[in-house]
């Protein structure tokens, strides 16, 4: 094999993931290029930006080697506890009818301390207990969504949707900067910020290096001298608040919340890190990786839907996208062994 040949192949392997994003916008633009409009493109972003903070704390733990099945029902408790507290004062059905409007900063807080706790308590248990993730957080989940739909019971709301959400709120999912065809979301902006804040944690901090340690390794990073209980503790709190803030999102995005928001999203959240290139076996992935992985399943729900293409399709061609990433990532896996 030449020298070219080798620098082709790496150049595809680093890259691929880019390449199969471009080739789907060719593909349905040819097709209608109307999909290429600003507007299109701009609630591609919209709709892409609460996954991909879900995605980059689902990031966190499959780096180490773990994995988390608690992230969508976080987020759905962080949704109804947010907009639980920030309703008009002359909404008919107030979850709580005598609560002064709070500042926004208050509920947001909450809602986010809500999915740390309960990131916090995964990382305990698969730390300290040594219970294996997949089992630790299958617990959570089903946990997270007792708690969450008790809260929603409760009188005098009785399961009831939460809706009448305040406009400075609401503003927060679906206001933007500027106006007219150029305007930029502000979810979208905040998204960008989390994604670059998570890029730091990852690339230039102790707590990022660890990460890939732990996930390259757990042993060698042990006998290296890394506290492995303590770092995964906080790798889950973090990925708990990272969910718990898209949770706030969520419900600012589409301007209410049942106990069933977030339902499945840490599939999708799985599956755009494994597709964006972070490794099963932890110890590799990248942030543009996971954003990348994130806008291919956008495009492919929305691109598709947008030409007329069948749902059941759709599953069929995010299945087979899935199986193929991690069919490539464990074949680069085993060359390196």
């Amino acid at each position: 094999m030449n020298t070219n040949t080798k620098k082709l192949q790496g150049f595809l392997s680093q890259n691929v993931i880019y390449i199969v994003l471009a080739l789907l916008i060719i593909a349905i633009t040819i097709y209608d290029p109307s999909f290429l409009a600003i507007n299109t493109l701009r609630d591609i972003l919209n709709q892409s930006s609460t996954r991909v903070i879900i995605a980059l704390g689902t990031a966190f733990v499959l780096i180490t080697g773990g994995t988390d099945l608690s992230a969508g029902r976080v987020v759905g408790l962080a949704a109804v506890v947010s907009a639980s507290m920030l309703q008009v004062q002359d909404y008919g059905r107030r979850f709580f009818p005598n609560l002064p409007d709070l500042p926004i900063i208050v509920p947001v807080l909450l809602s986010i301390a809500a999915g740390l706790v309960f990131g916090l308590i995964n990382g305990l248990i698969v730390a300290k207990f040594k219970v294996p993730p997949f089992i630790a957080t299958l617990g959570t989940m089903v946990a997270v969504y007792g708690v969450n739909s008790l809260y929603f019971d409760t009188e005098p709301n009785q399961s009831q949707p939460i809706g009448g959400l305040r406009p400075d709120f609401t503003n927060i999912g679906s206001g933007s900067i500027g106006s007219g065809s150029f305007s930029i979301p502000y979810i979208v902006i905040i998204a960008l910020v989390v994604a670059f804040i998570v890029w730091v944690v990852f690339n230039k901090t102790k707590l990022g290096k660890n990460m890939y340690a732990i996930g390259g390794n757990e042993q060698a990073a042990k006998v290296s001298g890394i506290n492995v209980a303590k770092n995964l503790i906080w790798i889950y709190a973090i990925a708990g608040a990272l969910y718990g803030l898209a949770g706030v999102l969520e419900a600012a995005r589409t301007g209410g919340a049942t106990n069933n928001y977030g339902n499945m999203y840490e599939l999708d959240a799985i599956a755009a890190c494994v597709v964006g290139g972070v490794s099963t076996t932890g110890g590799i992935g990248r942030v543009q990786g996971v954003v990348a992985g994130v806008l291919i399943f956008t495009v492919i729900n929305y691109g598709l839907t947008f030409i007329g293409v069948s749902p059941y399709w759709q599953l069929i061609i995010k299945g087979l996208i899935i199986v193929a990433a991690v069919a490539f990532d464990m074949r680069k896996y085993a060359t390196r062994k």
